[in-house]
């Protein structure tokens, strides 16, 4: 057997204990290229004139925003959200340590800075950045893309709080309320008379405590049932400490139908992030973001799940810190309504924006239904339309509508002649008397403009590139960077880290 001969093993010096004739520099050991390089000088160039208003003079002199700012948006940049972790890069990190100049604020100087000094004005500051990209040739602003997502709330999955739930405990204190008044009057009739009569239509808790007042006064001395006893002290106990409480609720509920009791700002939603697959509700905001070439134009957080009803407040928002809107928008369907399109009309925004039944529209079951209003012909000079079987369905009036948001729509009625006996009628209408059609001019005038756009070179290109701009932009936020539920509470925070998680995507991209 031939014997193998083996090199001398040679290890590079390695000593912890050496010491050093000059200390390294941080600067030297940073990637000319670094993200972190991009964050500093960008910040660096920011006017931070809103947060510096915040500060009040005297007292210990305080950590300079230009570097809270930074380490904050770096921090969220690196995936890291908590202010606990930020403190402890700050003393670990070599990026952190040479961007905070060897500063070491703790995690709870971090927190007050972001929830207190951020809070109102970082809008303005990320708005400089989408100017900085504007400046630099990265975006143009002539089209924007415009998506949604919800995020879950720091809140408890379980301390919901439901609208519905608060009117029909009011309605039962009412009608138990109602109950004990009316054996009241079967006991002492004629003393009850004489007291100041109660609006059981309209109650409170002063109204409830009124009323159950009257009742002891006048039950006192009486022989009273025991069951009416024991609901009488119950109801004197608890019915005006809860309609204080459905009271609180109501106000902080507003339009909305629910709300979590550790966080009163969320709102209960459905969110995609369902692994039992059991539509289970968890409390979250909406948030809404319009980007361009995957950067982020702007940001909005909404407390109602549909995307329909966000679609104005966004745009205005965009126009307010951008001081212009998009020549474009290009957004799904979830967008697609007729206040929707009559909002970007007024706007002078070109919508490439789809409805409900764009896609399904395009299917061979659609086209040859003969039955739905978009494939019967009008006649514009006799206004009115001619069923499958040919016979005119004339004008016979209009009514008006009004959707969930309070917007009126106005619908022209047309009615057929007679439509007993029709072959057709079964596939038709089920309804009895003679088919009446509901024809919304205006919608219909916008869905055909929508329609052409959308089927044109131009919109089949935008169509094709929404997708790949704003719906990527979320899924490099929450799946490659796992931001999925938001750390602090209350609307008003929330859309701090939403401002602090977009500024740090749009210079992340920067860099790269």
């Amino acid at each position: 057997m031939q014997n193998v001969v083996r090199s001398k093993v040679v290890f590079k010096d390695y000593n912890i204990n050496q010491n050093l004739l000059l200390p390294p520099s941080l600067e030297e050991l940073i990637a000319p290229n670094h993200p972190v390089r991009v964050v500093n000088q960008v910040v660096d160039n920011l006017n931070l004139d809103p947060i510096l208003a915040k500060y009040e003079g005297g007292g210990c002199p305080a950590y300079h925003p230009r570097l809270m700012l930074k380490v904050l948006v770096y921090g969220y940049l690196t995936n890291q959200y908590s202010s606990r972790k930020i403190e402890q890069a700050l003393q670990q990190n070599i990026h952190f340590m040479w961007l905070s100049g060897m500063s070491y604020p703790d995690h709870n100087t971090i927190n007050r800075f972001r929830s207190d000094r951020l809070r109102g004005v970082l809008r303005e500051v990320f708005s400089q950045v989408v100017l900085l990209l504007l400046d630099h040739g990265h975006i143009t602003l002539k089209e924007a893309y415009l998506d949604g997502t919800k995020i879950e709330a720091n809140a408890n999955r379980y301390t919901f709080v439901w609208g519905r739930t608060i009117k029909y405990n009011r309605g039962r204190i009412r009608n138990q309320l109602k109950e004990l008044w009316s054996y009241a009057e079967q006991v002492a009739k004629e003393e009850l008379e004489h007291n100041e009569p109660v609006n059981f239509e309209e109650i409170d808790a002063e109204k409830v405590s009124h009323a159950i007042e009257q009742i002891d006064k006048v039950l006192s001395g009486k022989e009273v049932d025991k069951k009416v006893k024991q609901k009488l002290n119950y109801a004197r106990r608890k019915w005006p400490e809860a309609l204080d409480k459905y009271e609180d609720y109501e106000r902080q509920l507003g339009k909305r139908n629910s709300l979590s009791r550790t966080d009163p700002d969320a709102t209960f939603m459905r969110m995609k992030e369902d692994h039992m697959l059991n539509g289970q509700l968890k409390p979250g905001y909406n948030w809404q973001i319009s980007t361009q070439n995957q950067y982020i134009l702007g940001y909005t957080l909404h407390q109602t799940s549909t995307d329909t009803a966000a679609l104005p407040g966004h745009m205005e928002s965009l126009e307010e810190n951008l001081g212009v809107v998009p020549d474009t928008l290009v957004a799904d369907a979830g967008y697609g309504s007729e206040e929707n399109y009559e909002y970007l009309e007024n706007k002078g925004i070109d919508a490439y924006v789809k409805f409900n039944n764009f896609h399904k529209e395009q299917t061979k079951k659609w086209k040859e239904n003969p039955h739905r209003i978009e494939n019967l012909y009008y006649n514009e000079e006799l206004d009115c339309y001619f069923c499958p079987m040919g016979q005119a369905m004339t004008f016979i009036g209009e009514r008006t509508q009004k959707s969930k948001l309070g917007y009126k729509q106005f619908y022209r009625q047309y009615q057929a002649q007679n439509c007993k006996g029709c072959p057709m009628r079964g596939p038709c209408h089920k309804a009895k008397g003679n088919r009446v059609l509901d024809a919304n001019t205006k919608l219909i005038r916008y869905k055909q403009d929508i329609r052409e756009k959308l089927n044109s070179e131009t919109g089949l290109k935008y169509r094709s590139q929404r997708p790949v701009d704003v719906e990527a932009v979320f899924g490099i936020i929450k799946y490659n960077h796992h931001f999925k539920r938001f750390l602090l509470r209350g609307l008003e925070k929330t859309e701090i880290e939403a401002g602090l998680i977009s500024m740090a995507h749009n210079l992340r991209k920067m860099a790269n």
